[in-house]
């Protein structure tokens, strides 16, 4: 559709690329491709509306024009002259409204090629947001850090959500389960259905259970409620807690909300413990819509004070991510609270579809695979943004690689500050929605809560019984 382009408009249209800023490139939001659409197709109809009235305009001056013709052999200036003037502004509307109608019919069209592309990406068959470009890198990113781009963890035909399995299941069984899967005729291109699938007919011992939410902490605090400062907050308790997940109580103009925050895997051994945050998690994340934990959270926030129809922000890390943004299709979880924004960095929520009205921004880094994991890009949408991040990393030499250096967190909030200083259309609309349920920051109260899975019946798990903090008392 590059190539039309109205009368007189100075030239062909280029191609729409995302917005970039730095090293930020930016989809969705008021300055995306889809919001943009939208408002062209409100313009389509409007013109589609005026294309009708000069229709019906062209007929009246035609039968003005009929009705001169017997005058056409009387004196020039009141018979001949008057018909080609008619005949003329007959010809001129036709003209501005079959202009009219041709460039609605390619807007049209261009919504059409849109809507087949998206639906192409719901079937899992998708180019890549870089294109196939990322393909040269990828050679780079494998033999650097040993861990591929999102890019590639997007289009690779399984999605690597799978292969997350790896590291809770023995290799060799989860190989048995694809290969089961795959001999009966089962699709494993959606991640979703298909983790659930393998945990219920293969790994049961990592199958959701309930979850409880303990108060351990509260006290009052000085809250920056940007971006940056969320993700600081979450940082702070990803690394303090285990098990753990935070309340923030905030007031902006006399109205009170609360900030949820879920830190990312907190690695135990083995699986599927009494942490709801371990490996074992992320099942319950991509495959559940972490059913266990939003009934935890829930608790939490009344624990913490909030009542029916407060408004909520949730923020996640990584697997907390994908737990925050499960909120946001949470029926219960709707019916009780306002939830008005979801912040997620690294996390896997392509997949997830919010409640109309909620607004979301994802951060993520072409070099980190995790947000790329369930194999679904994130939708371009007025009130979902994604920033990708597209400056080269890597593991500052002694520490831990982790997931892959673009998996960090402390670079996701250096991100967030970036994100709050720019002036792109779209993420200053999308910051804009956050501080207007949350206000500018100051005094606030954060709780904390201990979030339990309840323990298996199995005499190996009856440890799992103890007191916060008592097990590692034990064999002291």
């Amino acid at each position: 559709m590059a190539e039309v382009t109205p009368s007189g408009s100075g030239g062909q249209l280029g191609a729409l690329e995302p917005a970039t800023d730095g090293s930020m490139r930016i989809r969705g939001g008021v300055g995306g491709i889809s919001f943009q659409l939208e408002e062209l197709m409100a313009g389509v109809a409007e013109l589609e509306g005026m294309a009708d009235e000069l229709a019906a305009v062209e007929v009246g001056v035609r039968r003005v024009w009929e009705e001169l013709c017997p005058y056409e052999n009387d004196p020039r200036a009141s018979g001949t002259a008057a018909l080609i003037a008619v005949g003329e502004g007959c010809q001129a509307v036709r003209a501005v409204r079959e202009e009219l109608q041709h460039l609605s019919s390619q807007v049209r069209a261009s919504q059409r090629d849109y809507e087949t592309a998206e639906s192409m990406v719901a079937a899992g068959i998708r180019v890549p947001d870089d294109g196939w470009g990322f393909l040269p890198l990828l050679f780079v990113d494998l033999t650097q850090t040993n861990y591929p781009s999102r890019d590639a963890a997007e289009a690779l035909a399984v999605p690597l959500s799978i292969g997350l399995l790896a590291t809770i299941a023995p290799k060799e069984d989860l190989v048995r389960a694809l290969a089961a899967e795959l001999a009966a005729g089962r699709s494993i291109s959606a991640a979703g259905p298909s983790v659930r699938r393998l945990v219920e007919n293969y790994f049961p011992r990592l199958k959701p259970r309930p979850v409880t939410a303990v108060e351990e902490l509260a006290r009052d605090v000085d809250v920056d409620t940007s971006p940056a400062g969320l993700l600081a907050r979450l940082r702070e308790l990803d690394a303090d807690g285990h098990g753990t997940i935070e309340v923030v109580q905030v007031e902006n103009s006399g109205r009170k909300a609360f900030i949820v925050i879920v830190p990312g895997t907190q690695p135990t051994d083995p699986p599927g413990g009494a942490n709801p945050l371990d490996e074992a998690g992320i099942a319950e994340a991509l495959g559940y819509g972490s059913e266990q934990l939003n009934a935890a959270v829930l608790s939490a926030l009344h624990q913490a004070g909030a009542v029916k129809g407060d408004q909520v922000v949730a923020v996640g890390y990584s697997q907390g991510g994908a737990h925050a943004m499960n909120l946001s299709s949470d029926n219960a979880f709707l019916a009780e609270f306002d939830l008005k924004y979801v912040l997620t960095a690294g996390s896997p929520v392509g997949g997830i579809t919010p409640a109309p009205g909620i607004t979301s921004l994802h951060l993520e880094h072409r070099q980190d695979w995790v947000p790329g994991g369930d194999g679904t890009p994130n939708p371009d949408t007025r009130d979902r943004v994604t920033v990708t991040l597209t400056d080269r990393v890597v593991t500052p030499e002694g520490k831990e690689t982790g997931l892959g250096p673009g998996h960090n967190l402390e670079n996701y909030e250096a991100a967030a500050r970036r994100v709050s200083a720019s002036e792109n259309p779209s993420l200053v609309a999308n910051t804009a929605v956050l501080a207007g349920i949350v206000g500018a920051g100051g005094a606030g109260t954060a709780t904390r809560f201990a979030v339990n899975r309840e323990p298996t019946a199995t005499p190996a798990r009856q440890q799992e019984r103890l007191p916060r903090g008592a097990a590692r008392w034990v064999g002291r």
